[in-house]
């Protein structure tokens, strides 16, 4: 994947040193980066998953609602921040890298530099009390 901008090269190293499972994408949907907190939940160590595009990202990670029907992408808030370019918000269920379902709640905002340049989205997650 291309070289990113500065803003999203700090984003990614400020996300490092949070306590708190984050994932960033750029601005066309690939996975550029989740954090050691995020690893716990995803079942894998970014160092061994890199960067994944969007095509793939939507096979590795189903996604549903938490009656366990389809979540279509649009629904999703990573997609709402980055097309709508304003934050999101949902509970849903996503199925993790080792296959275990786990039940989320999902915050994602769009991250814009300056100028208005849509650069990606930023989204911070945990594991919901019923799971």
């Amino acid at each position: 994947m291309a070289q990113q901008p500065i803003e999203m090269i700090l984003l990614h190293l400020w996300a490092s040193y949070i306590a708190v499972p984050m994932w960033v994408v750029d601005r066309d949907g690939n996975l550029v980066y989740y954090n050691e907190p995020a690893e716990k939940l995803l079942g894998k160590r970014f160092d061994e998953v890199g960067e994944i595009n969007t095509e793939q990202l939507a096979e590795i990670f189903v996604t549903t609602d938490l009656d366990g029907e389809p979540l279509p992408t649009e629904d999703i808030p990573l997609v709402i921040a980055l097309t709508k370019r304003r934050p999101a918000h949902r509970r849903l269920r996503i199925r993790a890298f080792d296959g275990s379902w786990r039940e989320i709640e999902v915050a994602a905002i769009p991250i814009e530099g300056q100028g208005e340049r849509m650069l990606g989205a930023l989204a911070t997650f945990w594991e919901t009390e019923s799971s």
